[in-house]
């Protein structure tokens, strides 16, 4: 885990704690057998995920959460060679480990992965100091930030971690990167991110939003033809299926890019989310599909797309629909 200082801003939520702080969960190839299994997540990014994302009356306790097991492994082995980068951006309200499923099945295929937490904008990321950060953009009201600022703010956040990592100074590992073989993924609002953070970073070849709203829609050449994938639920991402800024943004796009719609998925089915909340019993409107199902599909659909832009495989996957993958629909 990487804690950085960003010294050229001050926090944009809260000025008065000083320089903007981010928090990034490294992933990486390594040998099996190798390293400690790690934490999905700290005792107290536990207690603000139970309070803030857990349903009341379904007895969850923040240990049982803590203590979930992952496919992770803290100071193992590392595998030779160099590998591509992808950043992964959590949608709004949920902290980084949400989308620890995806960011390790990614190091299994080969990528590094910079699993980036923004303090202020989810239920609490552990700070260098051993706080927990606020949620200052929880909730609603004129007061709070608007989600243009918040995508305009993430992708300063993502710029800074790409920075620092290519650096070579942050990471120890930060040989395993190969630089000139980066892209990014998000959820919700980290999809609009992962656009917004293309357009201000051109080192980003390639980009994925899962099931989030576009804030503002891409404008036509923003990505001077880089590489972008559009997953969503079938609810209202499909064509002329409810969210316009999907349909405006694929209008717009000129590069390789692919827009797939996923039947019986609510809008937290491209996360770890849904896997939990159904080991706990907890029901997600519009969630009709398996948990297990929807996060393998989504791990093998954004696998399949990195792939084939950033190690130049082919992908017949990508090509349309799969019989594999019924519940996947191509569009348009």
């Amino acid at each position: 885990m990487l804690h950085l200082i960003d010294t050229s801003r001050l926090d944009p939520w809260v000025p008065s704690s000083g320089h903007r702080q981010l928090v990034v969960s490294m992933f990486y190839p390594a040998w099996r057998g190798t390293g400690q299994p790690a934490p999905y997540m700290s005792l107290g990014e536990a207690q603000g995920f139970v309070q803030l994302r857990v349903p009341p009356g379904f007895g969850i306790t923040p240990e049982e959460v803590a203590s979930v097991q992952t496919q992770a492994f803290t100071a193992a082995k590392a595998a030779p060679g160099k590998f591509p980068l992808v950043v992964l951006s959590p949608g709004l309200q949920n902290p980084r480990a949400t989308l620890t499923s995806l960011a390790t099945d990614l190091a299994s295929r080969g990528y590094v992965v910079a699993l980036v937490g923004h303090p202020g904008e989810d239920s609490g990321e552990q700070l260098a100091d051993g706080s927990i950060s606020p949620c200052v953009t929880c909730g609603s009201g004129p007061e709070l930030p608007s989600p243009p600022a918040i995508v305009a703010n993430r992708g300063l956040d993502v710029k800074f971690v790409v920075d620092q990592l290519l650096g070579g100074h942050v990471w120890k590992l930060s040989h395993l990167i190969d630089g000139n073989r980066i892209g990014m993924a998000g959820h919700s609002i980290g999809g609009a991110a992962a656009a917004g953070a293309m357009e201000a970073d051109p080192r980003i070849r390639a980009g994925v939003n899962m099931d989030g709203t576009f804030y503002p829609p891409v404008p036509a050449g923003a990505l001077g033809g880089r590489a972008f994938m559009m997953l969503g639920k079938q609810s209202n991402h499909t064509v002329g299926g409810g969210d316009d800024s999907w349909d405006t943004t694929w209008a717009d796009l000129g590069g390789y890019k692919r827009w797939f719609a996923l039947a019986g998925a609510s809008h937290m089915a491209f996360t770890d989310v849904t896997v939990l909340a159904q080991e706990a019993g907890i029901p997600l409107a519009g969630q009709t599909l398996d948990a297990m199902r929807g996060a393998g599909i989504t791990r093998t659909y954004v696998a399949a797309f990195f792939d084939k832009t950033l190690k130049a495989c082919p992908e017949p996957l990508l090509d349309g629909n799969s019989p594999a993958f019924p519940e996947v629909a191509s569009q348009p």
